[in-house]
């Protein structure tokens, strides 16, 4: 007898794009809301967006995001001494990611879950919807956010590995956020480490090491389920060969 095998869905190409952008910023907005800390890329924006609301109010964490990659864009052409069509793309992904984040942010309100445990489980149900996103990114040829064409093309320059490049660029995202954190708002004396386990400290915590240290292998966990379920040809093929240019 020979196993029945699962009949894979066509032409995720472009869907897995969509479906990247539509889950990381869910999850990351779950991961605010259980206020335990979001990842350490995310948590710059949310910083900055914290000092910044009060005084104007027409300002949005979508708005940072695309703001601060930008500024990304630009160190990353004086990084690598080049320039892409590629890296407008990017920068076009980071406002529409920008939009679909604050659309979440409004759906979900902003108030965070009240009981402790109910944060645990909707801190990890978010990093878990979070590192499926980031797989379905890994599988299209869509252009990425900037974060990780910043990773991609400064290994890619230098011809360093991938994972180190990628190590330090999140290692260096943690101490931006600390110190963002400890000087844009005057009150680092008010942060209390025996509160590590209920809350964060201006969008990070004890939940942003958790999530160094669990998203990789959930992104691979979860990459490995949907290949059983998906093939990513792309629907639109001379717009995929375009892009696939260097």
């Amino acid at each position: 007898m020979t196993k029945n095998k699962i009949t894979k869905i066509n032409y995720m190409g472009e869907a897995s794009w969509v479906l990247g952008v539509v889950l990381v910023a869910l999850g990351v907005c779950l991961c605010k809301k259980a206020d335990l800390g979001v990842s350490m890329i995310a948590a710059p924006a949310f910083i900055i967006y914290e000092a910044v609301a009060t005084l104007w109010s027409g300002f949005s964490v979508g708005m940072v995001e695309y703001i601060i990659q930008g500024i990304l864009l630009i160190l990353l052409c004086l990084t690598v001494r080049r320039f892409n069509v590629r890296y407008i793309l990017c920068f076009v992904v980071a406002i529409i990611y920008g939009y679909v984040l604050d659309f979440w942010l409004f759906v979900l309100s902003p108030e965070p879950f009240t009981a402790v445990y109910v944060r645990w489980i909707m801190f990890f149900i978010g990093d878990v919807i979070t590192a499926t996103g980031v797989a379905f990114f890994f599988r299209t040829y869509m252009p990425l956010q900037i974060y990780e064409l910043f990773v991609a093309e400064v290994a890619d320059k230098y011809r360093l590995p991938i994972n180190k490049t990628k190590f330090f660029y999140d290692l260096g995202s943690f101490v931006l956020s600390a110190i963002l954190a400890f000087t844009l708002f005057g009150d680092a004396k008010s942060f209390q480490w025996n509160n590590i386990l209920t809350t964060s400290y201006h969008s990070i915590g004890l939940g942003t090491v958790i999530t160094s240290f669990i998203n990789a292998p959930i992104i691979s966990a979860s990459g490995k389920l949907m290949d059983k379920v998906f093939n990513y040809q792309p629907v639109f093929r001379k717009f995929s060969a375009f892009l696939m240019k260097k």
